[in-house]
């Protein structure tokens, strides 16, 4: 462990680098730029409103912020795990040329898509305020299912990233995999509303949804959505280090 540590703020700068690049070139040629991290949740928000909105059972004018609390976390996931997925053969040169850490690569992808994640919540904060989702003192409690979010992505940022070197179809596949987790996330709808309820179990970001939405709203913490989503926080990363840890020596015989 204590190599580990050091070989990390060896190459820390590095990972300060790689992450300052990703961001740069997520935005490159783009006239909007930056701007587009704030008009692209906004966007979305309002088609979701004015499609699901009629769907459910009583009026609620804070319907956009419930979209917003969902919406955000589950595009942080989906962009940064598919980053992450790819980082291995999208820096294969650089691998096969000079020595770096490997698990940097998918770190960086993941720690720039997290930084863009964070500059968005800005959004939402606007639509508290607009649709009067006044904070409360939980709101302070956002800093966990926040947290237990970016060690989920770095877990399964890892996990793919090994297996989308061995298995190019990986790609695909996660794509299919995302759209079922979205759709089993109660982005856009009330999960109470849903008979099988055994269904979210199997979701790894519902539960952190659910609890992230509390804070928002002003409610305590739910213990087992906290524990469900620790468990598959924690145990994505245990899983993703040791699989990488294992197979990244043979990363350069297959990219």
């Amino acid at each position: 462990m204590e190599r580990v540590f050091k070989n990390f703020q060896k190459y820390r700068y590095l990972l300060f680098e790689l992450t300052k690049k990703n961001i740069k070139l997520k935005y490159r040629r783009s006239y909007l730029g930056i701007l587009w991290t704030l008009l692209e949740p906004i966007l979305t928000t309002v088609v979701l409103t004015l499609v699901f909105s009629n769907l459910r059972k009583k009026a609620d004018t804070t319907f956009p912020v419930y979209i917003l609390t969902g919406r955000l976390l589950y595009s942080f996931f989906a962009q940064s795990t598919k980053a992450a997925m790819k980082s291995i053969r999208s820096n294969s040169g650089m691998i096969k040329k000079v020595y770096v850490p490997k698990y940097i690569y998918p770190l960086s992808d993941i720690l720039s898509n997290y930084i863009i994640f964070l500059i968005s919540m800005l959004v939402l904060f606007g639509a508290m305020f607009v649709f009067k989702v006044y904070p409360t003192k939980y709101i302070f409690n956002a800093i966990i299912p926040l947290l237990l979010l970016l060690i989920l992505c770095l877990g399964m940022g890892l996990i793919l990233a090994t297996l989308a070197v061995f298995f190019r179809d990986m790609e695909y596949l996660w794509s299919v995999v995302l759209m079922m987790i979205m759709y089993t996330a109660a982005i856009f709808y009330d999960a109470s509303t849903v008979s099988a309820q055994w269904i979210f179990n199997f979701n790894p970001i519902y539960h952190i949804i659910v609890n992230f939405r509390n804070c928002i709203y002003g409610a305590p913490l739910d213990i087992n959505s906290l524990m469900i989503g620790v468990g598959y926080s924690f145990a994505s990363l245990f899983i993703g280090i040791i699989l990488f840890y294992k197979k990244q020596d043979k990363f350069i015989l297959n990219i």
